[in-house]
């Protein structure tokens, strides 16, 4: 199972910020879309960073409501760990738990083609086994597919 899977069946849209954007416009955009991260992106195709609901809760908890006008470059993860569609699903997983995040950019050449979340990878994985689940099934009651 690869990325490109996740992404086949979830779709490659990613919702991106400029790095200008005030942390108050940024918490409206993750309400709107319903999401927990968002990408930094001066022209929505590179990743200058990721800012996630987990960055804003530390930042408020450290400097209090006043970060809410600054720019969410003032929040920003800059290292942000990429994986490529080819890339295995576990691999995925592995980075998500080791490194502790939820949200991994999909690049390919550098330009931005899609986002992972914890959720979308463990809803693929539940796919995997239910499917897996119901060919055993078949297999031993004689009813195969």
């Amino acid at each position: 199972m690869r990325i490109s899977d996740v992404l086949r069946a979830k779709g490659d849209k990613v919702v991106t910020v400029p790095p200008e954007t005030h942390v108050a416009r940024l918490l409206a955009v993750l309400a709107e879309n319903r999401i927990g991260a968002v990408v930094v992106s001066r022209e929505g195709s590179t990743v200058e960073g990721i800012v996630s609901e987990r960055d804003i809760v530390r930042a408020l908890a450290a400097r209090g409501s006043a970060v809410l006008a600054e720019p969410v470059t003032a929040i920003l993860t800059a290292e942000v760990h990429t994986i490529a569609p080819d890339a295995q699903l576990d691999e995925v997983e592995r980075m998500m738990t080791e490194r502790r995040f939820r949200h991994v950019p999909v690049v390919v050449d550098g330009s931005l083609r899609g986002i992972v979340s914890i959720g979308d990878v463990v809803k693929k994985r539940i796919d995997e086994l239910e499917t897996e689940r119901s060919e055993l099934t078949g297999y031993i009651t004689g009813e195969r597919r």
